[in-house]
């Protein structure tokens, strides 16, 4: 498979791997009605480094992203401010990008990159991805895409009409669409069976009247005994009437399936000639939904303005934003009522408006995650979801005037973990956070610091089947120089009598060790020096 080249892609190759990993502090006062560790979320900071703080909790888990990126027009001013290791690179990338930057396509894929690889990890096995773009970067983000995710995952490309008007200054083509790149974490998830088919649901009722819920649609119309393609018979019923099947057009029924579809009340004798009653339960839930995408499901842009102008008032606050009716659309078709929706470029808050109205229709139980770098992560996109959750006066909409319901726990960036932070001492994280943040990192379990306590005077934080989890930690100074931050004989032997007690075996994190590792071994205990050097008092 061919592969894209850019400027800077050494250097960003595994940039998400040396990310540092900060910690999230629930802000109480921007949050609204918060429900704990399983709430909605809105986190406020640089997207790289937040998705980077989901993975402890969120890893494997996260159903559906949807995401809207810079499209890299030149007219927007973004800059690439991720802390690449190369000083050179450094440098080049946080220059500001415009039209006149001739390597803009390079920071775009640069600045991509990492952000797609951590979302990948994020997504759950039967997790779909949605990215919006437009012609700037929509053949970059294929072969993107296709690195990161494989091209066997590729779903399609949607095609969406932004706007309903035509731009009379266009010298050539009216460019009015951008796409929505679609691709899943395991695609084969979705083939395996025909009730995990991306499709749009529609209702049939009209069109299969027969389905008065009586039992009779438990006998499947596929014929499991038809007869060859061509093969013509004439069949008897039992009130004398003669029926010959069609062929040619499809399989003609054998008389074992026509004989059972009679007793079971499945022929209608009321027309010229038998046919077969078609129900609902026999017919596939939903359609297909087409790649070109209907205006009427999903709307323009000047619907999320309009949008927007009813809940902040006619000066509105972002220019052609997405509507809300695109984002319910794509959740719609992954049918999913349980979804946890992630939108890492959250803008106005569309992802999370799209999502609690989806709720109030259906009574679905959908929690979203929105992550927003820029200062208005509060006075926009948070504001917008208190006002949609309250009730908007004024609005078009009865359920929007009534308001969606719901809630979220606002949250900033705490300072890193990192050896760096640790060493100087004034950014020790809480026992919680490192907790789960290590646990992720040795395992890849995902938990957050809500779940994760100090069991017992070992440090038990965790137990999976087969390990027992432990950190000696106190996020104080001097007690990680003292002894008590050691892990000595005569707790390495506590730790591993309840280990074979128990039939597992032990990982403990600790500052230091006064065991040697052969003696750790016999008592199925496996040491990890947590990342920073303090010296030990005795």
């Amino acid at each position: 498979m061919p592969h894209l080249e850019f400027k800077g892609k050494h250097s960003v190759y595994s940039h998400h791997l040396t990310a540092p990993h900060h910690p999230l502090v629930p802000d109480p006062a921007r949050s609204l009605d918060p429900q704990g560790a399983d709430d909605n979320l809105i986190v406020h900071g640089d997207n790289l480094l937040a998705l980077k703080s989901l993975l402890p909790r969120y890893a494997e888990r996260v159903t559906c992203v949807y995401i809207d990126p810079p499209y890299n027009t030149g007219n927007e001013g973004w800059r690439y401010n991720d802390k690449v290791n190369s000083p050179l690179m450094r440098t080049w990338l946080q220059a500001a990008v415009d039209r006149d930057d001739l390597e803009r396509h390079d920071k775009w894929c640069c600045m991509m990159w990492p952000r797609l690889q951590i979302l990948r990890e994020l997504l759950a096995d039967d997790g779909v991805i949605f990215i919006s773009i437009d012609d700037n970067e929509q053949h970059h983000l294929r072969m993107l895409m296709d690195e990161i995710f494989g091209e066997e995952n590729f779903f399609a490309v949607l095609t969406r009409r932004a706007m309903h008007t035509v731009r009379n200054s266009s010298k050539d083509f009216n460019l009015n669409a951008d796409y929505a790149l679609v691709y899943a974490k395991e695609k084969s998830w979705f083939a395996s069976d025909p009730s995990r088919y991306i499709r749009y649901i529609n209702d049939k009722t009209a069109s299969y009247p027969y389905d008065d819920e009586d039992g009779r649609g438990k006998y499947k119309l596929d014929p499991l005994h038809a007869r060859n393609y061509y093969e013509p018979y004439t069949f008897v019923f039992s009130n004398g009437i003669e029926w010959s099947p069609p062929s040619g057009r499809y399989p003609a029924y054998s008389e074992e399936s026509l004989h059972g579809m009679e007793l079971e009340g499945r022929i209608d004798f009321s027309g010229s000639e038998p046919r077969a009653k078609r129900y609902l339960v026999d017919v596939q839930e939903g359609q297909p939904p087409d790649a070109v995408l209907p205006p009427e499901l999903v709307g323009f842009n000047a619907d999320g303005t309009r949008e927007l102008r009813e809940i902040f008032g006619e000066g509105g606050v972002f220019s052609q934003p997405k509507p809300s009716k695109l984002v319910k659309f794509l959740l719609e078709i992954i049918r999913s009522k349980d979804a946890i929706v992630l939108d890492s470029f959250a803008g106005s808050g569309t992802t999370a408006h799209a999502a609690l109205a989806l709720n109030k229709e259906d009574g679905g139980n959908r929690k979203f995650i929105l992550v927003e770098c820029e200062d208005y992560a509060d006075t926009v996109t948070a504001e917008r979801v208190r006002r949609v959750i309250r009730g908007v006066p004024g609005a078009r909409d009865a359920a929007l005037r009534e308001g969606l319901g719901g809630s979220f726990t606002y949250c900033e960036l705490g300072e890193a973990i990192g050896l760096e932070e640790m060493i100087r001492g004034d950014a020790l994280p809480a026992y919680e956070s490192l907790a789960a943040y290590l646990l992720y990192a040795a395992s890849g379990i995902s938990a957050g610091p809500d779940s994760l306590e100090r069991r017992d005077d070992l440090g038990l934080f965790h137990q999976t089947e087969k390990v027992n989890y432990h950190l000696l930690w106190e996020p104080d100074v001097e007690w990680l120089r003292s002894a008590e931050a050691v892990l000595n004989s005569a707790r390495a032997e506590r730790v591993g009598a309840r280990c074979r007690a128990e039939g597992r075996k032990a990982v403990v994190f600790a500052a230091a060790k006064y065991i040697g590792q052969r003696d750790l071994t016999d008592l199925g205990v496996t040491f990890c020096q947590l990342p920073y050097e303090l010296p030990v008092r005795g």
